[in-house]
């Protein structure tokens, strides 16, 4: 039984380190965004409910989010464990999901704000293929253009330094509070999921590496 759950800011390079983490230990990768596109998709009772929400134009409450993380870790690819990434988001969506099933390791992987800034800055990425480039670590043949089709590669909204900067500045201020709750083990609690921390500046096998080698 491996049930992890994955912090850290955007471009610290959870969403690689998940993949490593879902194949080496054979369990599902549970993110909330997956699990909402899929409940509408499916047209189930909570994925109606999120849905007509959404298109309200409003977020999605922690009582609709919560039902649909306990509806998917009740399937049976969970039952070796689970990986949980972008959940919870808040103390109150770590104490329900706390009092419904035990975490055994929390892992924050941890990154300067400098180096996310300058590592998601400096991607390019080709639309139609969904190639990606990065200007200084893997820059393309020929300057701002695709290797394989000569067309013009872009720089993503979401790329941009004040984009990057500010989704930092919101990552940082939502997090903090949560970084503290599973930091210190609360004595009340008869389990209390292991706290991992690892630099994320290393190339992506070290951090796999120095996550799994803290792993209990």
């Amino acid at each position: 039984m491996m049930r992890l759950m994955l912090l850290g800011p955007p471009g610290a390079g959870k969403g690689t380190q998940a993949k490593l983490l879902q194949q080496r230990f054979d369990i599902p990768q549970i993110s909330t965004g997956d699990m909402l596109r899929t409940a509408v998709k499916a047209g189930t009772p909570l994925g109606q409910q999120a849905k007509a929400i959404m298109d309200a134009g409003e977020l999605v409450s922690d009582d609709v989010i919560i039902a649909l993380v306990k509806e998917r870790l009740a399937e049976p690819d969970c039952v070796k464990g689970f990986l949980l990434d972008g959940f919870p988001r808040t103390i109150a969506q770590a104490d329900a999901l706390l009092a419904h099933t035990d975490i055994d390791e929390v892992i924050e992987i941890q990154l300067a704000n400098e180096v996310i800034v300058a590592r998601m800055s400096g991607r390019r990425v080709h639309t139609s293929s969904g190639r990606v480039y990065h200007t200084e670590h893997n820059p393309p043949k020929q300057e701002g253009l695709d290797d394989i089709s000569g067309e013009p590669l872009i720089q993503r909204l979401d790329d941009a330094p004040e984009t990057v900067s500010y989704r930092l500045e919101v990552y940082h201020k939502q997090t903090a509070p949560l970084i503290a709750y599973f930091e210190s083990p609360h004595s009340e609690a008869s389990h209390w999921p292991q706290y991992v921390t690892v630099d994320g500046s290393g190339e992506v096998m070290q951090v796999h590496e120095s996550i799994c080698s803290q792993l209990t």
